[in-house]
């Protein structure tokens, strides 16, 4: 029998989008409803293009043929013909090279050239510009997703975590495979890690300005390929990724991955013609018309925006969250811009693709998080995702470093965001797990970033300064940058410790990013997207340990102490006979009207209980020593934030460092 590739004649079916490998064969199903004609094209191992063959079925916009005589690890690209008109949104041309969007694995990373771009009258063939898809083999035995509530989400980015780690040697770097030392997992085990978050990891290319700048996306949010783990991050392929999710489960921590379904690195009309650009724009894509030509709609401020209300488009996102959770291991997903998953076109909390998730059989067992916001029309909705969602609470950031900055008047706004944000979260049944709360992440300052610079510092970035976040609600303790000033440096430290124990003894589940535990700068830069480099490579040699041990620390006590944990509403009513929490004024009594609206006021205790445990949070912001009166019985030091103090008890009252946060417990019988 002749082993040489071959189309089975009306062979093929349409039930499995992607390369299928059968008995028969590679089974090749591919959607569009504007080509007229879909090619496989088959490649050798040195990237010449050696067979191809049109495929031959078409049912419900559905393009399938049977290939002979190849199977798993043949490497395959695919071409497209139809109209092509870009004033009406076709981009049709068989001389590119397309990515399947369903592609498992690709052999390489996505570059850009301005031949991806050229109009067809003017092509040349890009396929040695594309990547190819390898055909996988067959699959893994369906992993469990964990989708116990997290208590501690940590962000990371894979390659700038690893790159200077000193257990990740040479070509783990950067990698994967490189969060799988041992002493990777140990650090995490010793924070109290319960959910590592990876910024993401689907195959993506650099924006357009980068490459005339030297630089490079470091952070993975331009994706092409949903389904395949970029290859830089898994150059051994995925089964990388269910190695890594398989040895952190044994390790009790859940893997979830940042997703990006909200537009993908072709960009706007004059960007390169990749895979689903070249294949079916209008089904993947959402556009408008003006003046008789059709634009695409920009809500992602990227140029293109997906269309998440499309069958064919719900079907590609529930089926590759799906291949990640059951295939790959991972336990969740944060949607980035996840308002985009309910555009139609303003955003809609019960919308079609919103739904599917939220009742898929695989992933309503899953860890579901929304960054409930995008930067179109109507794009904020924190708080409208429901109780199958968490969700990223940027006012919790907003308030809580307005608070210690010194802004006037946020006493009240301190108390509403420790306590869980109630008024946004508090609604059909959600509790204050709901709201993730975080003080800083990839797009922003780093924690001692944000006590050390004024304005941000982002002239790396080649924009001359002009991109990133300009209200930062960010303070330098008195020197913008970094300086040798013992006093200031002392500040800084005693500043960054103050937001985290206020991070983890507020209801509500915390999320820090990487670094952030062992004082990492990014030189002031805030938005580090493009920085590959020893800006965004976490620094662990220089690292600050005492911070590590003081997060690890934080984590146990908020885990002990259910009365700072426990995920229920505080409402000041009778619990358990006794009211979960009392708001204290430093002279001791409970906060009046008058002390809420004191626009001055810098000191808070909250008194909070839960069964037989009981602890006393003191927040003060001030310069200065302050002496609160306590509640009477006995008290004892639980955490505080500047460990360089000793708390004085004297007849009913404790005495309070400067810039500090004060856990006091009752001790029990």
């Amino acid at each position: 029998m002749s082993s040489t590739p071959a189309l089975v004649p009306h062979g093929g079916h349409t039930d499995h989008l992607g390369a299928t490998a059968t008995a028969e064969g590679v089974n090749f199903a591919v959607y569009s409803e504007s080509a007229s004609a879909i090619w496989v094209c088959l490649f050798d191992e040195q990237d010449k293009e050696i067979e191809r063959f049109e495929l031959d079925m078409h049912q419900d916009n559905v393009h399938a043929g049977l290939i002979a005589n190849i199977g798993p690890g043949a490497r395959y690209g695919l071409r497209a013909d139809g109209p092509y008109d870009p004033d009406q949104g076709y981009f049709f041309d068989p001389n590119k090279l397309l990515v399947d969007p369903y592609a498992r694995h690709l052999d390489r990373v996505f570059v850009r050239s301005p031949r991806l771009r050229l109009a067809r009258e003017d092509a040349v063939d890009t396929a040695e510009l594309v990547p190819k898809a390898i055909v996988p083999g067959g699959g893994n035995d369906p992993a469990q997703p964990r989708k116990k509530v997290p208590g501690l989400y940590y962000e990371l980015n894979v390659r700038g975590f690893t790159m200077r780690h000193p257990s990740v040697q040479g070509p783990l770097r950067g990698t994967v495979a490189g969060l799988t030392t041992r002493r990777v997992i140990d650090h995490f085990k010793h924070l109290g890690v319960d959910a590592v978050q990876l910024m993401p990891t689907a195959a993506w290319i650099d924006e357009g300005h980068l490459p005339q700048l030297g630089l490079t996306n470091a952070w993975g949010y331009n994706p092409v390929a949903y389904f395949a783990v970029d290859p830089r991050l898994a150059p051994r392929g995925p089964q990388e990724m269910r190695v890594m999710t398989d040895a952190y489960r044994k390790a009790g921590i859940s893997v979830i991955l940042d997703v990006v379904y909200n537009h993908t690195g072709e960009g706007d009309s004059q960007g390169p013609i990749l895979s689903m650009m070249g294949l079916d724009p209008q089904t993947y894509y959402r556009w408008v018309e003006v003046d008789g030509k059709k634009q695409l709609v920009n809500d992602t401020g990227t140029g293109n925006t997906l269309r998440c209300d499309h069958p064919a488009v719900q079907r590609l996102v529930i089926e590759s969250l799906r291949y990640y959770v059951e295939e790959l291991g991972v336990s969740g997903f944060r949607f980035d811009l996840a308002t985009i998953l309910g555009r139609d076109p303003g955003f809609n909390p019960e919308a079609e693709m919103l739904e599917k998730i939220k009742t898929d059989p695989v992933l309503k067992k899953a860890i579901l998080v929304a960054e409930p916001w995008d930067p179109g029309p109507g794009g904020y909705g924190l708080g409208k995702f429901g109780k199958e969602f968490a969700e990223h609470n940027d006012t919790y950031r907003d308030e809580v470093r307005a608070f210690w900055k010194g802004e006037n008047g946020k006493i009240g706004a301190l108390a509403g965001k420790v306590s869980g944000s109630a008024e946004i979260f508090d609604v059909a049944g959600r509790k204050p797990s709901a709201g993730v709360n975080m003080l800083a992440v990839h797009d922003g300052f780093t924690l001692r970033d944000l006590v050390s610079y004024h304005d941000k510092h982002n002239e790396a970035n080649g924009e001359h300064n002009r991109d990133g976040h300009n209200h930062n609600s960010s303070w330098n303790c008195g020197v913008e940058g970094e300086t040798d000033d013992e006093a200031i440096n002392h500040a800084r430290k005693r500043d960054v410790r103050a937001l985290l124990a206020t991070l983890f003894l507020s209801r509500g589940t915390p999320l820090i990013q990487q670094g952030d535990e062992m004082y990492r700068t990014q030189q002031g830069n805030n938005n580090a997207y493009a920085q590959d480099n020893e800006i965004t490579w976490v620094d662990w040699e220089n690292g600050d340990g005492a911070l590590v041990d003081f997060v690890g620390a934080l984590k146990s006590f908020r885990k002990a102490h259910p009365a700072v944990s426990h995920d229920h509403w505080l409402t000041g009513q009778d619990r358990n006979g006794a009211r979960d929490v009392m708001w204290l004024h430093p002279d001791g009594r409970e906060m009046t009207v008058a002390d809420w609206n004191d626009s001055g006021a810098s000191v808070l205790g909250m008194h909070l209980r839960h069964k037989d445990d009981e602890v006393l949070v003191w927040f003060n912001r001030r310069v200065e020593p302050v002496v609160a009166r306590l509640p009477a019985g006995e008290w004892a030091v639980g955490i505080q934030s500047d460990q360089s103090f000793e708390v004085a008890f004297t007849e009913g009252t404790a005495t309070l460092s400067p810039r500090s946060v004060v856990a006091l417990v009752r001790p029990k019988a």
